[in-house]
């Protein structure tokens, strides 16, 4: 026992996930020993998940009244503050971000730590599987050649060595010889049973495993998902893509919960497990397993013998004075009865063959092989898989405090949207510096008008009687803007290019750019003055 305790040794998570106080639903405590069929034992388990649960209750509570304070506080009209708000949301919004993609990055870590493990229990068992059935394969092999082949060659030379006494007598001392290796055979333990377990064992195991592996794939596809949703809101000021990240962090903060507390189940039981996996193992197979052959196989003390050493002595040493016989049987009665010859060569094949499988026998049956299949499974769930757990708890830890974050930092994202869409409604519509202005002329490009050539057209004898037209971007003729110049009088400054296609006031021009514009107006006026009469 010793030994063992030299080779595997529990590490320090699962000493201390051991020690976490297991309690019953009424509170009561209960034993930590692993035991998954009590049901006092799954309460405690259970009662882990329900502390989990309770926590998620205090967090949405939390979040609840948060959101309630942030909806009911007052406007704060000053700039400063407005920016500082502004500032506050983002940068809470890249450490929330921040926080998410290092949860997923430990989370990936762990699910690929866990399944390490998980595949390697599946491979152990997968091993001592092999193993326990090529004993089986070997025993019932050798008893079908004892019992049944051998029988049929001893009855055929008997009948041909009736007339020779002696040589009845060695055919019946082989047979006995033949009878002791089965009675040493019938003393292998069979392992048909606890194949069939570990088989089951290994199939569930491995179905659980690919669904667990996937589902917190998904999780972490869905939460950089979230991340990347709320980015896109809060850059293109998106309400509708900051209420869909609200909703879907609300689903990833719910899930993340719902994670930590199957992880803190499962991590606690194997915990349980993993402190005294013999213990457990000696209960499981009491009745179907001599407790003595267990304990070998578990502990593989080479201070203690093999509990198959006497069955493998008495095997050799039959098999071993059969060959014996046999060869003399060959020797000298062949040549007086030749018939006797191929049924006697026919038995030394399977003694032969019966040899080899003794060597084989002998080696399955020795501890080492399944000793090191059970410290190989102990390693992957106790080690790897535990661990594994314990960062996929600190990856819902960390999704959680990250979304809980992102659904605080939602309400102030959207009244500083709603904040900033007032005040663009405070600009008049026809400044050209409003944004909206700009987004509306651009889907909305302005035509010319056909109006401006009759309506200025018709008073070019007295300009001073025109009124002001209605600031429009129009592609009018030169008459247009000289009109206006006169409207608008003074002589501020002089410009060489009209401004054409602006919503701003017609400029002045100096006196050889006027006198140009009026004769170039005169030649449109009479060329559709008579097409357009005022």
């Amino acid at each position: 026992m010793s030994a063992a305790r030299v080779e595997y040794i529990a590490p320090w998570w699962v000493v201390w996930l051991h020690s976490v106080p297991h309690l019953g639903l009424r509170l009561q405590p209960v034993d930590s020993t692993f035991r998954p069929r009590d049901e006092s034992y799954q309460e405690s388990l259970l009662f882990l998940g329900l502390v989990v649960t309770v926590c998620l209750g205090l967090n949405l509570i939390f979040l609840a009244a948060y959101l309630v304070c942030a909806c009911c506080c007052g406007q704060d009209g000053a700039v400063q503050t407005k920016r500082r708000h502004s500032c506050c949301v983002t940068w809470t919004a890249v450490l929330a971000g921040l926080i998410c993609c290092a949860a997923v990055g430990v989370g990936f870590y762990g699910n690929s730590e866990t399944n390490d493990g998980v595949y390697q229990l599946i491979y152990s068992l997968d091993n001592a599987n092999h193993t326990f059935s090529g004993i089986d394969a070997l025993v019932s092999g050798t008893t079908q050649k004892m019992k049944v082949d051998l029988e049929q060659h001893l009855a055929r030379l008997s009948e041909i060595f009736a007339a020779r006494g002696d040589y009845l007598q060695t055919l019946k001392f082989v047979q006995q010889m033949a009878g002791n290796i089965l009675s040493q055979m019938l003393g292998v333990p069979t392992w048909r049973e606890v194949t069939s377990e570990l088989t089951q064992l290994a199939d569930q195991t491995g179905y659980a495993e690919y669904y667990r592996w996937l589902s917190y794939l998904l999780l972490f596809v869905l939460d950089l998902a979230i991340c990347l949703l709320a980015c896109l809101g809060l850059a293109k000021r998106s309400r509708c893509l900051l209420a869909s990240m609200l909703c879907c962090g609300l689903l990833a903060l719910l899930l993340s919960w719902a994670s930590l507390a199957a992880d803190a189940a499962a991590a606690v039981g194997t915990s349980d497990f993993c402190t005294a996996p013999d213990t457990f193992i000696l209960n499981v197979t009491e009745g179907q397993v001599h407790t003595e052959v267990t304990r070998y196989y578990l502990y593989c003390s080479q201070s203690v013998s093999s509990p198959f050493q006497q069955a493998l002595t008495v095997f050799q040493r039959s098999l071993t004075t059969m060959q014996i016989q046999v060869a003399g049987l060959l020797q000298f009665a062949v040549p007086l009865y030749p018939t006797a010859e191929k049924d006697l060569l026919e038995i030394q094949l399977l003694l032969n063959s019966s040899e080899s499988s003794l060597h084989q026998l002998t080696a399955m049956l020795d501890c080492r092989g399944l000793h090191k299949d059970y410290l190989d499974a102990l390693a992957g769930i106790c080690y790897d898989g535990i661990e594994g757990l314990l960062y996929l708890g600190l990856f819902s830890l960390l999704a959680a405090l990250a979304f809980s974050t992102m659904v605080c930092v939602g309400p102030r994202a959207w009244k500083h949207f709603a904040t900033r869409d007032r005040d663009y409604d405070d600009i008049d519509d026809d400044d050209p510096f409003n944004p909206q202005a700009r987004r509306i002329a651009a889907h909305n490009p302005p035509r010319g008008q056909l109006r401006s050539f009759c309506s200025y057209s018709s008073g070019l004898g007295s300009q001073t009687s025109l009124q002001p037209p209605a600031q429009t971007i129009s592609n009018a003729p030169v008459s247009e803007y000289m009109n206006q110049a006169v409207l608008f009088g003074g002589n501020p400054r002089y410009e060489n290019v009209p401004l054409i296609g602006r919503g701003s006031p017609p400029p002045t021009y100096s006196p050889s750019m006027r006198a140009t514009y009026l004769s170039v107006a005169d030649e449109h006026l009479r060329h559709y003055g008579t097409e357009f009469p005022a």
